[in-house]
């Protein structure tokens, strides 16, 4: 009896042991499930790389959740990934700074959101070989003082502001002597402070300026000649998909498909994002 029982406790325990384990090990990788989905993470309102519009077209893809439809660069090649991959694209979408915590606890498998694979991201997540190089220029408004200028000197004293957690907000204190305003959520964010004169500038990606300067007729953009510029690495101007790091997997078979993601159609597909992305003239 006794017998009996020391044996069922150690079986009992062997059955603990195996399933904290078990619990471990599956903790580690906390992939959304692996039902034939590729579940893509990003803001939905950041064009031309991803934005929201409420009609469907032949470029654009259901959001999860029934909030319109997603379209821009960043859709565009999820949609590839997921083909290559032979999975169904969803995408969620989810707020800048969550975007992070969402692939971390399995809610996503990827962020494609215009993300720069900076060293402090790369201390929580992995990311992907490049497909996006731009660098960093001064959304300004048209006839202001600062449409002509050609250096970050020209914007000394000048109130200028950026998305937050982004390394254009970080960049700000690169000019002398500037006004760090409180930062932006959203590119309609961007236009409307600009336009209002509530900053005289703000930091952001190339592609995003050319977008909101086509939309709208008093928006303008500063890029700066080489040394006149900001000082950024090579990671701080270019954005990659960004994958959890227990999921070497996913970040080798996006990997393997960027390698033939040439310049030239790096390039088409930005312009043609740009040409339909649905910013528009507030009057």
């Amino acid at each position: 009896m006794k017998a009996r029982k020391m044996l069922a406790l150690a079986m009992a325990a062997a059955v603990m042991f195996c399933a904290a384990a078990c619990g471990k090990a599956g903790s580690e990788t906390p992939d959304a499930a692996d039902d034939g989905k590729f579940r893509v993470g990003m803001e939905c309102d950041y064009a031309p790389f991803n934005w929201t519009q409420s009609e469907p077209s032949d470029t654009a893809v259901p959001i999860e959740g029934g909030a319109g439809y997603a379209d821009g660069y960043d859709v565009q090649l999820a949609k590839q990934l997921a083909e290559a991959m032979g999975k169904e694209l969803v995408i969620v979408k989810i707020e800048w700074d969550g975007l992070t915590l969402a692939l971390q606890s399995g809610k996503i498998d990827a962020i494609i959101a215009g993300m720069s694979p900076t060293e402090k991201r790369r201390q929580t997540i992995d990311f992907s070989d490049i497909y996006y190089n731009s660098d960093f220029v001064m959304m300004v408004k048209r006839g202001s003082a600062y449409e002509t200028v050609q250096s970050l000197e020209d914007f000394r004293g000048a109130k200028v502001s950026a998305q937050m957690n982004t390394t254009w907000y970080d960049s700000i204190d690169q000019i002398p002597e500037v006004q760090k305003q409180t930062p932006l959520a959203t590119m309609a964010e961007f236009v409307i402070a600009v336009r209002s004169g509530k900053v005289d500038a703000v930091v952001l990606e190339r592609p995003g300026a050319m977008a909101a300067q086509l939309a709208n007729d008093d928006i303008t953009y500063v890029a700066f000649a080489e040394g006149k510029g900001f000082e950024v690495s090579p990671e701080d101007v270019s954005v990659a998909v960004g994958v959890r790091k227990t999921d070497g997997q996913m970040r080798e078979q996006i990997n393997a498909y960027l390698k033939g993601f040439t310049d030239e159609q790096k390039q088409e597909l930005m312009a043609a994002a740009i040409e339909r992305q649905p910013l528009t003239s507030e009057d």
